[in-house]
């Protein structure tokens, strides 16, 4: 399961609202648990992580350029970049499109993790994406996300579910929950669309909402959902007064992804008592066209990410917020016939922050003059959330994981 849909037809809220609150125990077995079963909110000024998801998967090498290599403009006659390279060390580059992160990178403020990936790596967008929201090995399938069982392990205490003004543990922009938020227990998590006001609409499915919560005298499962639907309301209302009302002091632009990070930074703002935060860039499939799509997308990253981080700066919440990306797998060493690149294993990730030991961690990928092989990774992602888990969110890695992973030192 890559990212699982939640519509008001199969729980309680749509994609065409602002939000809803779920529960991570999907319907219909959620509602044989009881209301005690939640997990309160966590604790104020803690640690928050906030996941970028590059979905597609980003071309490392156009990320992180080798442009000492022959091997490298061999294998990519057209796609190797030579122009405007924004240089990390005697051996390595950013792309062009990527300013604002080299200008974070020369601060101090940019981990590089190089090569990350897994071993049997898979090359199914579905598949290699839920292996890493899953933390689990390429031949094991696993429902629960690890953030998830990070939130059962760690996110647990005396319930609170009759507290309608209760945080969520986890918010997540878009109308999909991420595999990565699904867990065991439930959890009270909260999703939001990247800009726009709340709107009910007249559907039949929201009719059939709004009936229920004006409902009196329900009981058994259906006053459960009720009082739920309650604390979503609540919820929905409260997020859109934080975010209507914040005043960010730097410039995002209007993309998709910087207006959904200017959301995140609102909500950090007001002190909520939210964990983890979950935003997605799509379009990183770049099979034609590489070129103008790649150079696009890390542009809009590059921007966002650094509008985030000086909001978070100007707002003194920087030292609060760790934030990192990931994508389902890098693309081939070697171009193809359509201007692009496919499927491929190893790729960069980006870890963001105040506290972050800035600069390139892990080894360079080893090219190969043959173009029909692949990257061997060098680091396992899972030790990247393992470096997230111990070091940020101060939890046990080895339990949640399953066993313990070679940290990866940015933090």
């Amino acid at each position: 399961m890559q990212n699982l849909p939640l519509t008001r037809r199969e729980f309680i809220r749509g994609a065409g609202g602002l939000g809803f609150l779920a529960f991570s125990g999907v319907a219909p077995a959620f509602l044989a648990r009881s209301a005690m079963a939640q997990t309160p909110a966590p604790e104020r000024d803690r640690s928050i992580l906030v996941i970028i998801q590059l979905a597609g998967g980003n071309d490392g090498l156009n990320t992180v350029i080798p442009f000492t290599d022959d091997r490298y403009y061999n294998l990519r006659p057209t796609l190797g970049l030579k122009n405007g390279l924004l240089h990390l060390n005697d051996d390595l580059a950013l792309h062009p499109s990527c300013k604002d992160l080299h200008k974070l990178y020369n601060d101090g403020k940019i981990s590089i993790v190089q090569n990350v990936g897994y071993p049997n790596p898979n090359r199914s967008h579905f598949r290699s994406t839920e292996i890493w929201e899953t933390a689990s090995d390429a031949d094991t399938f696993q429902r629960e996300g690890w953030l998830g069982r990070y939130f059962d392990n760690d996110c647990a205490g005396n319930p609170e579910a009759d507290n309608i003004n209760a945080d969520p543990t986890a918010i997540h922009v878009g109308d999909m929950i991420p595999q990565s938020y699904l867990s065991e227990k439930s959890h009270s998590l909260f999703g939001m669309k990247h800009r726009g006001r709340f709107d009910r609409g007249n559907d039949p499915a929201d009719l059939a909402y709004e009936k229920l919560l004006q409902a009196d005298h329900i009981e058994g499962n259906a006053s459960y959902l009720q009082h739920t639907m309650m604390n979503t309301l609540v919820t929905e209302r409260r997020v859109e007064k934080i975010i209507a009302n914040y005043k960010a002091l730097s410039s995002y632009p209007g993309t998709k992804l910087a207006q959904s990070l200017k959301r995140v930074a609102a909500l950090i703002h007001a002190d909520m008592e939210t964990r983890v935060y979950f935003v997605s860039q799509s379009g990183y499939d770049t099979h034609a066209n590489q070129l103008r799509n790649q150079a696009r997308l890390l542009s809009e990253l590059s921007t966002a990410m650094s509008a985030f981080q000086k909001d978070l700066n100007a707002h003194k919440k920087d030292d609060q917020v760790l934030t990192m990306t990931f994508s389902e797998f890098g693309r081939r060493p070697a171009e193809n016939g359509s201007g692009g690149t496919d499927h491929g294993t190893a790729a960069p990730l980006f870890v963001m922050g105040s506290k972050v030991n800035g600069g390139l961690l892990g080894k360079s990928p080893e090219l190969v003059s043959d173009v029909k092989k692949d990257l061997e990774y060098s680091t396992d992602f899972r030790g990247v959330y393992s470096s997230v888990l111990d070091k940020w969110l101060e939890a046990d890695s080895s339990n949640i994981l399953g066993k313990q992973f070679e940290p990866v030192p940015f933090v």
